[in-house]
């Protein structure tokens, strides 16, 4: 396994090498060397299942912090810190829901780094034939050019069913990006959810829970080009040789409709359907601090209940920071993430030589092989003298 850390083929390193097989094939001390000590355990993850997986309210409060607001009547929620991924509280985080439009958060994370922003795209009817009936749209229409940017727009602001069937379509159709959504989010370790249909439209099957969406927010935030967009209050949609306006759906970030806009909130996703209710997944930042906060189905107060209920949460969220212990966290432990795959490009594999690593490890070579042997002509010429003194004695007993 040696010979991966050398980069450049050298006398140095022959010497190296040479000096390493004689220390592992003649040293006596290499055979009776004491084994290494075990390495140290690696840190426990702050995921608990034990209180995540738990249904029901799950908060720790410390001393001063404040009670979990009671007026939220949402199915599931999370709060979370954005930069550890800690959550400070949680209902039913695991329970698996249909998400609506906000499961785009996942499309726009599994799709965005694999479209240039900038190609221009002629639209064909086939690929607008599969938009659900009854979903929102912004307008792309058959025979128009859109740049892909254009169409990302469409979908943050709008939620556009049209255009994320159309960007699906540039990505490679519809069943590679649902294939493509349902491994970033086993990359991301979102475990409770299934995709069949990459708008969030509701489908037989489709689910994600409070958790997962929590974890899409924090992924895209961390994405410059995704917090771009979902942070965007209004933009200009092409129609042709025109124009027009389309503004953010979001309207705890907007302050539109009677709602007043959050201070400091950064956007991400909301969504509807009349079988999912009302979802969405806010972020916003508050003295060096960002939550993010996902609220799922409201049972009470209309339409604007469910920016309510993620005000008074991330309300919340800011009071009790650095006051509760986390209940969990948004990040994965080690052992549930997909391993990296194996790089063997080219037919390249674990042992072949991997220019630019360092020569660090062949000089601690030498010298561990040159101490070695050092310690050996030592070793050995201690029993020289040793054995010249024995039969210098016996001459002496016998004479």
């Amino acid at each position: 396994m040696v010979i991966r850390y050398l980069s450049r083929p050298s006398s140095f390193r022959t010497a190296a090498l040479a000096l390493g097989a004689l220390v592992l094939l003649s040293s006596p001390a290499a055979a009776t060397e004491a084994p290494a000590e075990p390495a140290p355990p690696r840190p426990v993850p702050a995921y608990s299942s034990a209180l995540l997986d738990r249904p029901g309210t799950q908060v720790r409060l410390g001393p001063g912090a404040p009670a979990a607001p009671a007026g939220v009547s949402a199915l599931a929620w999370v709060v979370a810190d954005a930069h550890t991924g800690e959550v400070l509280g949680a209902r039913n985080a695991h329970r698996r829901l249909p998400p609506a439009s906000t499961l785009k958060s996942l499309f726009a994370l599994a799709t965005l780094p694999r479209l240039d922003a900038d190609t221009r795209h002629v639209v064909a009817q086939h690929e607008l034939d599969r938009v659900g009936e009854g979903s929102s749209m912004v307008g792309v229409a058959e025979g128009r050019a859109y740049r892909v940017a254009d169409l990302w727009r469409g979908v943050f602001l709008s939620s556009g069913n049209d255009a994320v069937h159309v960007l699906a379509g540039l990505n490679g159709g519809l069943r590679k990006t649902v294939q493509e959504m349902r491994a970033k989010a086993r990359e991301l370790g979102a475990r409770d959810t299934h995709v069949v249909s990459p708008d969030g439209y509701d489908a037989d099957g489709q689910v994600s829970s409070a958790y997962d969406l929590a974890v899409f927010g924090r992924a895209g935030l961390a994405d410059p080009e995704f917090a771009r967009y979902c942070s965007t209050r209004v933009a200009q949609f092409p129609a042709g040789g025109w124009s027009y306006p389309i503004q953010n759906t979001n309207r705890l970030l907007t302050g539109a409709d009677g709602v007043t806009a959050y201070p400091g909130l950064l956007g991400v996703k909301n969504g509807y359907t009349s079988h999912a209710g009302s979802t969405l997944i806010s972020a916003a930042q508050r003295g060096g601090r960002t939550l993010v906060v996902t609220v799922m189905n409201p049972q009470t107060g209309g339409g604007r209940a469910v920016y309510e209920e993620a005000r008074s949460l991330l309300d919340w969220g800011f009071a009790a920071a650095g006051k509760v212990q986390p209940v969990g966290s948004l990040v994965p432990p080690e052992e549930s993430r997909p391993a990296p795959s194996p790089a063997h490009a080219g037919g390249q594999t674990d042992l072949a030589v991997q220019p630019g690593d360092s020569e660090w490890p062949a000089v601690l070579l030498v010298a561990a092989g040159s101490a070695v042997i050092l310690a050996g002509c030592v070793m050995a010429v201690r029993r020289r003298r040793a054995t010249v003194a024995r039969r210098r004695d016996a001459r002496r007993v016998i004479e």
